[in-house]
C-alpha cells in the first residue's frame, strides 16, 4: 500500500529583528511557542500520538541546547513519550525536518509527525576553541556563531569561504543584476509583507510569543520604495550591489508543521492542507549557494510529475534579492506569482525557521487562491537547497 503525507496544520511566531523584541526569549522557549502554537490547531489530536518530532535549528551552540527539538517537546508539556531529533542543514534545517518528517509518514514509520525549526540569531554564542594543551600563554578570539563561516579548516579553498554577500556579488556578476532591479524586488517584499498583515492572511498562521510585545513580523516596512533602498551604501564591496535593504536581516523565530498520514486524519481532527508530492535537493560549489535552488526544484517537479507551467505559487525564501532573481529567472515563470505574501527580506531569516515558514504559508496560498500546486525552495551556505512540491487538497 502506498502512503502519502500531508500537511494538516502550520504555525510561527512572528519573527523578530536581531536585538529586537524576541531577544530576550530563549530559542527553545521560541521553538516550544512554535510546536504548542501548532499542535492548537488540532485540539482532537493526543499529542502521545505522535510518532516523532524533527526539529532545525542552524546554531546549537548555545542555548539551543544541541537537541533544541527535544527540548521544545519538553517545555511545551508534552508526553515524555514522544521524540524529537534536531537536524542542521544551516538555512534549510526547517524544510529539511519537513522533507524527513514526510518521509517517515511516507513509510510507515508514523501516522503523525511534527516538524519545524528555531533559531535565535540575537543569543547565538560566541565560541572559543578548546587549546591543545593546559593554560596557553597566547591570546584567544571569541568568535560570533551568528552566521556565516567560524573557525574556518585552513585545507578548505579560499574561493569557497568568502562570505555570504562576497558569493551573491559573485552571483550578480554572473548574471548581470542590477541594483536597480534587486532594490525593487526588495521593496516589492515589504509592500506585500505588509498588505498580507493587513489583509489578515497571517492571523491564523502566527502565534504569539509569551511575554514579548509583538504582533507581527518586526522588520516589515511599509512603504518602502526603490528609491529610498537606492540610498543605502553597498554592504560587501565598495562598488557593489548587494545593501542592508536588498538582503535578508539577522532575526529570530520558529516555525512548526503538523504533517500526517491521510489515515490520520480522523485522529487528527482537521483536514489535510495539502499532499507533499515532491521533494527535491541539489549542492553546488560553496560559494555559488544561492543558484543551487534551480535544479532542487527542477528535481522537486519530476518527482512530482509535473513543469513549472502547472505552478501556481512560489515560495522562493529570500537570502538575497540578486539570488531570488537570478532563480526566478533561471525557470522562467511568472515573477508574479512569488512571494505574494512577502518574503524573507521583509519578514526575515531565522536560520532554522525558515523553511517551515515557506512550507506553511505555501499551504496556506494554495488553500486562499485555489491554485493546485506549489513549491517551496530555499538556498543553503555552503552550496546546497532543497526544494518541496506541495498539491491542494482542498
Amino acid at each position: 500500500m502506498v502512503i502519502t503525507s500531508y500537511v494538516y496544520a502550520a504555525a510561527r511566531t512572528p519573527f523578530g529583528r536581531f536585538n529586537g523584541a524576541l531577544a530576550e526569549v530563549r530559542p527553545d522557549d521560541l521553538a516550544a511557542t512554535a510546536l504548542s502554537g501548532v499542535l492548537a490547531k488540532a485540539p482532537e489530536l493526543d499529542p502521545a500520538e505522535i510518532g516523532d518530532v524533527v526539529w532545525g535549528n542552524a546554531n546549537g551552540a548555545g542555548e539551543d541546547n544541541r537537541n533544541v527539538g527535544r527540548m521544545a517537546v519538553l517545555l511545551a508539556g508534552l508526553p515524555v513519550s514522544v521524540s524529537a531529533t534536531t537536524v542542521n542543514r544551516l538555512c534549510g534545517s526547517s524544510l529539511d525536518a519537513a522533507m524527513m518528517a514526510s518521509r517517515i509518514v511516507e513509510t510507515g514509520d508514523a501516522d503523525v509527525a511534527v516538524a519545524g525549526g528555531v533559531e535565535s540569531m540575537t543569543r547565538a554564542p560566541w565560541v572559543l576553541p578548546k587549546p591543545s594543551r593546559a593554560f596557553p600563554a597566547g591570546n584567544v578570539t571569541a568568535v560570533s556563531t551568528t552566521l556565516g563561516w567560524r573557525l574556518v579548516n585552513e585545507r578548505m579553498p579560499a574561493e569557497w569561504t568568502v562570505s555570504l554577500g562576497e558569493a551573491n556579488e559573485q552571483l550578480q556578476e554572473r548574471f548581470s543584476i542590477s541594483r536597480e532591479r534587486q532594490d525593487e524586488f526588495a521593496a516589492r517584499s515589504h509592500n506585500l509583507a505588509d498588505a498580507a498583515w493587513g489583509a489578515g492572511f497571517y492571523d491564523d498562521l502566527v502565534v504569539p510569543v509569551p511575554g514579548a510585545e509583538l504582533a507581527r513580523d518586526e522588520g516589515v516596512r511599509p512603504g518602502s520604495s526603490a528609491q529610498k533602498l537606492a540610498a543605502l551604501k553597498p554592504s560587501f564591496r565598495p562598488d557593489g550591489t548587494i545593501t542592508a535593504g536588498n538582503a535578508s536581516p539577522l532575526n529570530d523565530g520558529a516555525s512548526a508543521l503538523l504533517l500526517g498520514s491521510e489515515a490520520a486524519a480522523s485522529r487528527i481532527g482537521l483536514d489535510p492542507l495539502a499532499r507533499v508530492a515532491g521533494r527535491g535537493v541539489h549542492a553546488l560549489e560553496p560559494q555559488a549557494f544561492g543558484f543551487a535552488p534551480v535544479e532542487a526544484a527542477e528535481q522537486a517537479l519530476r518527482r512530482a510529475g509535473i513543469g513549472w507551467s502547472d505552478v501556481g505559487a512560489i515560495e522562493l525564501n529570500e537570502a538575497f534579492a540578486v539570488q531570488s532573481l537570478s532563480c526566478v529567472d533561471a525557470w522562467k515563470v511568472d515573477p508574479d506569482i512569488v512571494n505574494t505574501k512577502g518574503g524573507a527580506i521583509a519578514i526575515g531569516h531565522p536560520l532554522g525557521a525558515s523553511g517551515g515558514r515557506i512550507l506553511g504559508t505555501l499551504a496556506h496560498r494554495l488553500r486562499e487562491s485555489g491554485e493546485r500546486w506549489g513549491v517551496a525552495a530555499i538556498c543553503i551556505g555552503v552550496g546546497q537547497a532543497l526544494a518541496v512540491v506541495l498539491e491542494d487538497v482542498s
